[in-house]
């Protein structure tokens, strides 16, 4: 917890980062930011925020102690934790891609990093936080890792995954104030 109030700050000074290059260049802002597909954005939001559902799902049935699935595949109601933190692997790996790609079609319209304030803001505040995810989509690894190679899946392993569980949570709320200030907010 210590650790996400940390972060919490680190996001804090990245919006007054944002902010203050904002009121600074208002005219930048409003041309460079009318080159943003924010349906796009909105749909990477949901499979975003769908993933901190999935991973809940997860946190479920690790605390009923139950690493992987009970029945068949399609059996969606007797998953473990091992499937819904892959389902939710598989669509964070989908929200960074498609950041990836809203990057790449940024850059060919002339949004760098150097070209303006603008691109240094939008760049440094989505690209921290696509950061973020990458560092979630690892350590939901590792708890998948972890729940293969334990000879018992106790409250220790349990334990991993909700923490996990809490970052995932904390990236997704970081995630819904950014995508509100950086595609929504005129």
């Amino acid at each position: 917890m210590v650790w996400l109030s940390s972060e919490v700050m680190f996001f804090g000074g990245l919006f007054a980062m944002y902010f203050t290059l904002r009121s600074t260049s208002p005219t930048l802002w409003e041309e460079s930011s009318a080159l943003l597909d924010w349906q796009l954005a909105l749909a990477n939001t949901i499979i975003l925020v769908l993933s901190s559902v999935t991973a809940q799902f997860g946190v479920f049935a690790a605390e009923r102690l139950q690493p992987r699935r009970a029945g068949g595949i399609l059996d969606v109601k007797r998953w473990g934790m091992v499937e819904w933190f892959i389902l939710t692997f598989i669509m964070g790996a989908i929200f960074v891609s498609v950041q990836s790609y809203e990057y790449a079609v940024l850059v060919s319209e002339g949004i760098t990093i150097p070209a303006n304030a603008y691109g240094s803001a939008f760049y440094i505040t989505t690209g921290f936080h696509a950061l973020h995810v990458a560092g979630g989509l690892v350590a939901f690894l590792f708890v998948i890792g972890r729940a293969y190679l334990a000879k018992r899946f106790g409250h220790h392993e349990a334990t991993s995954a909700i923490v996990v569980s809490y970052y995932w949570h904390f990236v997704d709320v970081v995630w819904i104030v950014l995508f509100a200030i950086v595609y929504f907010l005129r």
